[in-house]
């Protein structure tokens, strides 16, 4: 069974920073692309950053130059952090992660449960 766990959400303040991770468990072959997306209160879920397993990043326009996503692939893990942070980046952030396990020729996307960041004025 393979899961996708996302942690480090909490209340910030604006103009602060934050930091979440998001590890992969199981019996796993290669994790390929991983990513945060986010839903806001009344808005559809969004990319905000993503990161392939050589490395290349990606970035939403609402959030570059302030969140950073970096891999640590011995791990099966990826962090944000996220500075600067306003008011309209609360949301629900999910991460998720291109999985192919033993056996299988093509990699399945899953989903984490989400974690909840919520930045105060």
């Amino acid at each position: 069974q393979v899961q996708v766990v996302e942690s480090g959400g909490e209340l910030a303040q604006a103009g602060g920073s934050l930091g979440l991770s998001c590890v992969v468990y199981g019996s796993i072959f290669r994790i390929g692309d991983m990513g945060w997306y986010r839903r806001a209160p009344g808005k559809e879920r969004e990319l905000v950053a993503s990161i392939t397993s050589d490395g290349w990043t990606n970035y939403a326009d609402s959030v570059k130059g302030r969140f950073t996503i970096s891999r640590d692939s011995a791990k099966n893990t990826i962090y944000l952090q996220m500075n600067n942070l306003k008011s309209e980046d609360t949301a629900i952030y999910y991460c998720t992660a291109n999985i192919r396990r033993f056996g299988q020729t093509l990699g399945t996307d899953y989903w984490g449960q989400g974690t909840q960041v919520t930045v105060s004025s």
